[in-house]
Parts: C-alpha cells; structure tokens; sequence
C-alpha cells in the first residue's frame, strides 16, 4: 500500500505522542500540603536570602492561599527593612513525592517573581545531585523579557538532534562540570514567558515530559493554553500539544544513566551566582544587586511573587511513577543540599 509522505509524517507524530493519567494535583486550600520548606540561608545559589520556614512563611504571609482566587502565593518579603549584611527572607519549597521517568508535570502559572535582583525557578532534581540530573522547566532573573530551561547533568550528556521551535540554544552539554554548570540549556525567544509581559498577558502554563525518549519542555501563554489542559482533564494526549520549545531526546543522554526520581521545587533567591552576576545583573538593572535592591525597605519587591493555580502531576497510562515520601520533617541542609541551579551564570539569551 502506498503512503504519501503526509501520512507518514502524520503517523510518526502519533507514534511520539503519549497518553497521561493525572496521579497527584497541588491546587486549592491544600496545595502547601505536600511541600518541605528549606528553613535556611541560601548557601547553594549564594543567594542573599534566607529561605523560610514553614510557620515562618504562614506567619510573615509569604506562603499562603488567596481566599479570592484560590491560588497559592510565594513571595519575597517585600516590607522589611534590612541594614547591610542581612539577607531577605523569602521562599524555597520542595515536594515530599519523587516522580520517575514515564512522568509529566504542568504547572498553571498566573504570575512569576520579577524585578532587579530576582532569581526565580520551577524545577526539579534527584536528592543525590548532580548524580540523579536536574530538570529545569521555568528560570529568569531580574528584568529580562525572556525565560530560559535546560538540564544540569553528571558527565556525558549532550543534547543532540533535537526537536525544538526555540532556535536559541545556549548550550548543548548538559555536565556540571562544564561552563561553570551552564548546563544545556534553551531561551524562550518569546517575550511573554518571563517578567512584565508574562504577568500582564495573565501567565500561562508550562509542561515537562520526563520520558524514556527524553526530556520535552513546552510554553502555552494563557490564550494559547490547550482545552485538555485548560479543562483540567485527568487525561493527557501530548499529541495536542505541538513542538516543545525545549527538547532534549535520549539519543544523547540516555534517561536510566543520567536521571534518578524527582522532587519538584519552586525556588526564589536574590542576586547570587546567577541574578547578581556582573555578566548579566547590569544588562538590565542599574546599580549593585545586593546594596541597592536587597538592603533597605524591600519595597522593589512588588512584583517578586508566583501566583501558582495547581501544579499536576501524571503518569503514562498504565503505570505509576510516584515514590511516595514521608513527609517528616527534616532538617533543609541534609535534605536538599543536591542542588542544580549552583551557578549556571553563562549563556543567557536576553
């Protein structure tokens, strides 16, 4: 039987795209359930923040779900006045869950930390970075227009045929160890995927595929959002939703060597390795980062804020990839020293 090459083309999409069963939803009055609070100093990122507790963060109201909208808000402290030496506190969270390989994650996000200084991230790692990798699905800093996400590896990895809309490729080796752990790494080219423009446009969501033939990362500004998504069905067809703007297949780094379980994390630093940077923090702020943004009233924090609706987690149908955790209370350090977003300073795409 003959076949036109559409056909083909029509039949090697279907055989890529995969069907979701939804196995765990943080949203509503319950979405800080299942999250540990980091409880220290940023001594990963060397952020000058100081990561809350969880009673900390109920009771200077940066953790919270707004009784209008439903959504959980995590903010930095944006009214206290601090002297030269003190650090900001603001927030760090991490999932008690592990999800393996053969899982998806969707995060609906109506507004995302901006502002000079700022250092926000939505991702994921394995408890024993850099063995286990790191997943990063939403990054920005300060007043760039653009979001970037990429991965953070042991050696080997490369990201290699890629398929991709994103032709801003900051780099392709994924291995800490090189380019002060850039890791391999995408920009966004559209503007409303980070800062003013994303919050003004009301947010969007952003979904991450963790499969056996690789990592996907796509972007659906809230117009473009699609109806399976935006409908909250318990059942995802990734068919619907077209050309990742990050892709990182397995041909280059194979999933079972470079990827462990892993926990979900939303993390806002200020300044640090990354956000204060002298490569990147004067592109687009004035100044200097921790003198004259972290220090004194804290009012230039506004806008430093995620305005989350649910975070949802799937498994490819027929199987079930959460490692269910305990969800003691441990000691920040010990539990979440593996850390990814390390340094990470080269190769922005502004």
């Amino acid at each position: 039987m003959f076949l036109s090459s559409i056909t083909i083309l029509a039949l090697v999409a279907l055989a890529a795209a995969d069907t979701y069963d939804m196995v765990k939803e943080y949203a509503g009055s319950t979405f800080f359930d299942d999250w540990q609070f980091y409880d220290n100093f940023d001594n990963l990122t060397n952020g000058n923040a100081f990561f809350v507790s969880s009673s900390q963060a109920q009771k200077l109201h940066l953790a919270y779900v707004d009784d209008t909208t439903n959504h959980a808000i995590m903010r930095v402290d944006n009214t206290s006045k601090l002297e030269f030496g003190d650090k900001r506190n603001t927030i760090r969270i991490q999932s008690v869950d592990q999800y393996t390989v053969g899982s998806m994650w969707t995060i609906d996000m109506w507004h995302a930390p901006y502002g000079c200084s700022v250092w926000p991230a939505f991702w994921s790692h394995s408890p024993n970075w850099p063995t286990g990798g790191e997943i990063d699905t939403f990054e920005g800093i300060n007043l760039n227009a653009h979001s970037q996400m990429g991965l953070h590896t042991t050696p080997g990895c490369k990201q290699v045929s890629q398929n991709q809309s994103s032709t801003l490729v900051n780099s392709t080796d994924c291995s800490y160890l090189v380019n002060n752990n850039q890791g391999c790494t995408t920009t966004d080219p559209r503007d409303e995927s980070y800062g003013e423009m994303l919050a003004s446009n009301g947010g969007g969501v952003w979904i991450t595929e963790f499969a056996q033939s690789g990592i996907s990362v796509w972007f659906f500004p809230r117009s473009q959002v699609p109806s399976s998504v935006s409908s909250n069905s318990s059942t995802i067809d990734t068919s619907s939703f077209g050309t990742p703007v990050g892709n990182w297949p397995s041909t280059g780094c194979d999933m079972g060597t470079y990827f462990g379980p892993q926990n979900l994390l939303f993390t806002i630093t200020l300044c640090g390795d990354f956000a204060g940077s002298s490569s990147f923090f004067p592109q687009t702020c004035t100044g200097f980062c921790y003198e004259d943004y972290v220090v004194g009233n804290g009012s230039n924090y506004g806008t430093a804020y995620f305005e989350v609706g649910s975070v949802r987690v799937f498994s490819k149908t027929g199987t079930n990839t959460v490692i269910k955790g305990n969800g003691a209370k441990r000691n920040g350090v010990r539990l979440m020293v593996g850390l990814g977003v390390l340094v990470g300073i080269v190769g922005l795409v502004l």
